[in-house]
């Protein structure tokens, strides 16, 4: 069966968003989620507050998993969590991570970003299937600064010791399109792929609740080579010039290879 991945950034609820309000978006947000119906989905601008009770709620079925991102102010309950369908995975194994010069300290801000960020993971073993581990990963880089280069080194040492057994799947809003340094930098020596790029799809995702003249392909799902992309696409959903948030969700099928490598192991993932 297809692995389904879709990766969201849902907006803050707490954006002045006039009547693109959360409390307008929130239904079509689920709505959404369930056309595609994922198996692994990532979220980025949820806030641990009614906003992540309302998603909770709606998909009763998803394990959720996510961290304050912490820092000062009101925007320190933000997240970027993942979900995982209960129903078709076993967890081995769960964290999180700052993205910062300090990994493992809460709330850590480092390489001239505004705000702290934060990487999510679970390790997964498919049920009744014969394929290696699975490390999802979900995140959001920040916008300033060198934080975005800095964070995607970050993150591919972390995946290149956490998937030497294991397969992977990265969900993020990555505030940065396809061409640039922090994508060549995730992917390089090819630890990763990107299923929009594998497909030749336009990614562009980012819309400002319909006013951008460009779209931004700033959103992705990435997945290791033991993962070959099956289909890709951006859901461009809209009714009536209402909008599920600013950034159109990426939806992605994939498959592991045959050749994958069946043995589960159980080793814990490295510190970063």
């Amino acid at each position: 069966m297809p692995l389904k991945v879709m990766s969201f950034n849902i907006r803050c609820a707490s954006a002045p968003d006039g009547v693109h309000c959360w409390a307008n978006r929130r239904k079509l947000v689920i709505e959404r989620i369930r056309a595609f119906d994922p198996d692994l989905l990532g979220l980025q601008e949820c806030r641990d507050d009614e906003q992540a009770a309302f998603v909770r709620a709606a998909l009763p079925d998803y394990e959720f998993v996510g961290v304050r991102r912490g820092g000062d102010g009101d925007s320190a309950v933000e997240m970027a969590p993942l979900m995982y369908r209960r129903g078709r995975f076993d967890e081995l194994q769960r964290g999180h991570f700052w993205l910062g010069s300090e990994p493992d300290k809460p709330g850590c801000q480092s390489w001239g970003a505004a705000y702290p960020r934060t990487a999510s993971w679970v390790r997964l073993q498919l049920r009744a299937e014969h394929s290696p581990p699975l490390v999802f990963v979900n995140t959001h880089f920040d916008y300033q600064g060198t934080a975005r280069e800095e964070s995607a080194r970050l993150l591919h040492r972390w995946l290149r010791a956490a998937t030497r057994d294991a397969a992977a799947v990265v969900t993020g809003d990555f505030n940065i399109e396809r061409d640039s340094e922090a994508f060549r930098e995730l992917t390089a020596g090819g630890l990763l792929h990107e299923a929009l790029q594998d497909c030749a799809v336009d990614g562009g995702s980012y819309h400002d609740y319909g006013r951008a003249q460009t779209l931004e392909a700033i959103d992705w799902v990435l997945a290791s080579p033991q993962l070959q992309t099956e289909t890709a696409m951006v859901d461009r959903f809209s009714l009536d010039g209402r909008y599920p948030s600013d950034h159109f969700p990426v939806t992605v099928r994939l498959a592991f290879h045959p050749a994958a490598d069946p043995r589960l192991s159980r080793t814990a993932a490295p510190s970063v």
